[in-house]
């Protein structure tokens, strides 16, 4: 079936901005994009997902490796005692051990985390093939694993869940640009134009798509 997913904003990267712009996806792929009209009206029996706000490629978490490993993304059932935010290694404290006995525990925070990660337009993450403890949960997400040589180092205070922190704008933060053709990977984010976008930052991210699957979407 295919699916025409609009926006107030086309963001394609490499091409020029499209307002009113929409995505036609055909399965996992990209069949085309451009003005909202003349895709609606080459395609009338698609399926329409009308989003607010600006349509971009999807990004790429460069350190999901540091953020997963060292990082603690806590159960809803543990908000009480630990919070709702991820904790980083410096605020673990005993949990730290905790986690080292306990593999379940840090494969249940891998898995909190990478939906975190989708929750920010995240599409493609840095890890190793074959990595036991991330690249199972990555791929049964649907998310593109990719390598990490060539990323950005570490900052002083750590890597961030959100890609712009890194990629500075957003030509340097997605994984590759729309391409008619290529996988059907993308992200809604509540903002007027690529200026606001830097500003509020992925968490204001509306809709992900991974291999044209809606695998986020905010309420």
């Amino acid at each position: 079936m295919l699916t025409l997913h609009t926006a107030d904003l086309l963001l394609p990267v490499g091409g020029e901005p499209v307002p009113g712009g929409a995505v036609l996806v055909d399965g996992d792929r990209i069949a085309a994009f451009g003005p909202r009209e003349e895709l609606t009206a080459g395609h009338p029996a698609a399926r329409v997902r009308a989003w607010p706000g600006v349509l971009t490629p999807g990004l790429r978490q460069w350190h999901a490796v540091w953020l997963l490993r060292r990082c603690y993304f806590p159960d809803p059932r543990e908000a009480g005692e630990l919070g709702t935010e991820m904790l980083r290694p410096e605020s673990l404290g005993d949990l730290a051990a905790e986690l080292e006995r306990d593999p379940g525990r840090r494969a249940g925070s891998v898995r909190r985390g990478l939906q975190q990660m989708l929750r920010h337009g995240t599409t493609a993450v840095a890890i190793r093939a074959g990595d036991p403890l991330l690249a199972a949960p990555a791929a049964r997400l649907g998310l593109e694993a990719v390598s990490y040589v060539g990323g950005p180092g570490i900052l002083l205070d750590g890597p961030s869940l959100d890609p712009f922190v890194e990629g500075h704008d957003l030509a340097g933060s997605v994984h590759r640009p729309l391409t008619p053709g290529g996988r059907a990977d993308f992200a809604v984010f509540d903002a007027p134009d690529e200026a606001a976008l830097l500003e509020r930052g992925a968490a204001c991210c509306m809709a992900t798509v991974l291999a044209g699957r809606l695998v986020h979407r905010r309420r």
